[in-house]
């Protein structure tokens, strides 16, 4: 019986957590990042690339970015027509611009972003989980069957397809969660760990750390109970992110650190 609970508790988390994962729709950027049709108008007419900038740069003034192109512009979709987030990303499977998008899924056929993240996390959990138990309940069957006492051929077939079929997956699995978990702690999506975002001091691969707990706060919110669980509980709405250097910047203690050292001051404290 505690068997059974224990597959039919794991099955019903792995099938709503993939339910999730496929069913959330990746979210797109507000309509106050989406040009008007004045300046899509100016931006298209003018053809010096220096002023199609300072366009973009008037128009982001007003808006939280911070995320720069590898050339210092604005990051710009040239077919969504939209001033991009930081950590926003034009998915060309999709055909959309896609909030703090990780990356493009075919296990799931959906696109991996602020709105679904969570979920996808908790999937590839749940489904290593699910392959674990599944290949330790066959074990003693297998075991059974290398000395010999299963004599049924077909009990054979079914127990060496189904242990296989486990074990491959929780490895495959296996390093697959642990390089999410590994991207979690460091606050960074699949994107940013090949290519660094880009801030007005330059690329900053850290940009977006904040620690190992407030990381783990921004994917799963700061409800350790809804954790587990596939429900929506992610900090912000996906368009700003706290960053490391403002963090640090709004810190008198931080700056004040940063001056001593510029001045050369090394003095013990009276």
């Amino acid at each position: 019986v505690a068997y059974l609970v224990i597959f039919h508790i794991l099955f019903v988390l792995f099938v709503w957590t993939y339910w999730k994962s496929i069913f959330t729709l990746p979210v797109q950027p507000g309509k106050k990042y989406h040009m008007s049709y004045a300046d899509q108008e100016r931006y298209e007419n003018e053809e010096r690339p220096e002023v199609q900038r300072q366009i973009l740069a008037e128009i982001a003034r007003k808006l939280p970015v911070y995320t720069r192109t590898g050339s210092g512009g604005i990051r710009f979709c040239d077919r969504c027509q939209l001033i991009k987030p930081d950590r926003c990303h034009h998915c060309s499977v999709c055909a959309i611009c896609v909030l703090k998008m990780d990356h493009h899924c075919p296990w799931v056929n959906n696109c991996i972003g602020f709105s679904n993240y969570k979920f996808f996390l908790l999937f590839l959990a749940y489904s290593l989980l699910y392959c674990l138990y599944i290949a330790a309940t066959v074990f003693k069957y297998f075991i059974k069957y290398w000395t010999g006492e299963l004599t049924n051929g077909r009990s054979k077939f079914h127990v060496l397809f189904l242990l296989f079929v486990a074990v491959m997956f929780f490895v495959s699995l296996m390093f697959l969660f642990g390089y999410h978990c590994w991207l979690v702690s460091r606050n960074r999506s699949t994107l940013e760990a090949f290519s660094a975002p880009v801030f007005q001091n330059g690329p900053d691969k850290n940009g977006f750390n904040l620690g190992f707990v407030k990381n783990l706060q921004q994917v799963f919110g700061e409800e350790k109970k809804l954790w587990l669980l596939p429900i929506a509980s992610s900090q912000g709405d996906g368009h700003f992110f706290p960053m490391r250097a403002l963090c640090e910047a709004q810190n008198p203690l931080l700056a004040n650190e940063e001056q001593w050292e510029d001045d050369g001051i090394d003095e013990e404290p009276h």
